[in-house]
């Protein structure tokens, strides 16, 4: 069984790599351990989107570390509109939109959200499909508490 735990400088750690259509509605959500690159599996995450947000002309705050011209151009190419800054040693920066790169936080207080199940927070399931099931759990009561 996969244990998408790896190491890093903080220790063993597990990475929760998500897309969310705003700050309550998290759409699809992908492990990988600690020390992999978030570029590869943004692009991994972004193949697993419902068909229906392909060619929809969706704006996609994207997190800095996503920021390689690779992820922006199969955006692009998925009909979504990227919303990330560029770095600022870049030397062609491109332009964006910055009232929307400015809500990416909301995606940032989800997680927050999500980490205070302590579960989510300290990983004691060793498998993935256990540590992904309890995820996913936690934002089934992310959800519900939005409701009540």
């Amino acid at each position: 069984m996969r244990q998408d735990i790896g190491k890093s400088l903080g220790g063993r750690n597990t990475k929760i790599h998500l897309i969310a259509a705003n700050e309550k509605t998290p759409i699809v959500f992908q492990l990988s351990p600690g020390q992999a690159a978030d570029d590869p599996e943004g692009r991994v995450l972004m193949t697993k989107l419902p068909d229906h947000y392909y060619n929809s002309d969706i704006s996609l705050a994207i997190d800095k570390a996503y920021v390689g011209d690779k992820i922006r151009g199969q955006a692009v190419s998925y009909g979504l509109n990227p919303v990330v800054p560029p770095r600022h040693n870049r030397k062609e920066p491109w332009e964006y939109d910055k009232e929307l790169e400015e809500r990416r936080n909301e995606v940032e207080r989800y997680f927050r959200r999500l980490k205070a199940y302590r579960r989510v927070f300290t990983r004691y399931d060793k498998i993935d499909v256990m540590y992904a099931s309890f995820v996913s759990f936690a934002m089934i009561c992310e959800i519900m508490c939005q409701l009540c």
